[in-house]
């Protein structure tokens, strides 16, 4: 039986039933919330493993949920669902460090296996990225794990150099790559378009999305960018 916990925050009554009821079924203990304020009442007085976050909810609405959340230096992943979806939208909250984006409607099999993969890779021995405090370490091991094919250690240290720095184009641009090595170029364009939305001049992030869009092209073939210290040279 897994113990994993699972906070749902929608305001569609249909959709949280349909949640909790199938998602039950594979063992997560389920938390409800119809709103952004009951959600993060909620956030509060549990440690949870993942949070579904419908983005147009009444009052305060998703990305300013996601936004108090990331203030409070919460990084619980967030999954963002919705049914307004829209490539602006995903860029910013994925800016915010929404782990990935889902439009309504889905099928309750579509979510329990993008929810199964998300906690697949956050379940890594966390003790490597820990040793990694500061942005540019980050995403020097970042690449380093890729190149290693540890990726949920990369994505583990991408997701922490995004927290510390969201301004940057880099984290993007590598999530980008992880997405494609998994076969999911769908995500990869996401996230490369999230890097230039950051910085529509960063390179590795228009060579990679312009090769990804090319169905002779390979994730080997991925631009990872320069090292930091060589940038600043």
């Amino acid at each position: 039986m897994t113990d994993k916990k699972l906070l749902i925050i929608d305001d569609e009554e249909n959709i949280r039933k349909m949640l909790k009821k199938s998602l039950e079924a594979e063992n997560y203990q389920i938390e409800l919330a119809l709103n952004g304020e009951e959600g993060l009442e909620k956030v509060k007085g549990g440690n949870f493993d993942l949070i579904l976050l419908d983005l147009n909810l009444p009052g305060m609405d998703g990305i300013e949920v996601l936004e108090q959340l990331r203030e409070e230096d919460n990084l619980t992943p967030v999954l963002i669902i919705t049914g307004y979806g829209s490539v602006d939208s995903a860029v910013k909250v994925m800016k915010l460090g929404a782990i990935d984006y889902l439009q309504k409607p889905f099928n309750p099999e579509e979510i329990k296996e993008q929810i199964q993969q998300i906690i697949d890779r956050k379940e890594i021995s966390g003790k490597d990225a820990e040793d990694f405090k500061d942005y540019d370490s980050l995403i020097i091991r970042a690449k380093s794990a890729i190149n290693q094919r540890d990726f949920s250690l990369a994505e583990n240290l991408l997701q922490k150099a995004n927290n510390i720095k969201s301004e940057r184009p880099e984290p993007f641009n590598l999530l980008g790559v992880l997405a494609e090595v998994r076969g999911d170029s769908g995500q990869a364009m996401k996230m490369y378009r999230a890097a230039l939305d950051i910085d529509p001049t960063y390179k590795p992030a228009q060579e990679n999305l312009e090769r990804s869009s090319d169905f002779k092209s390979y994730p080997d073939d991925a631009n990872l960018g320069e090292d930091i210290k060589d940038q600043e040279e």
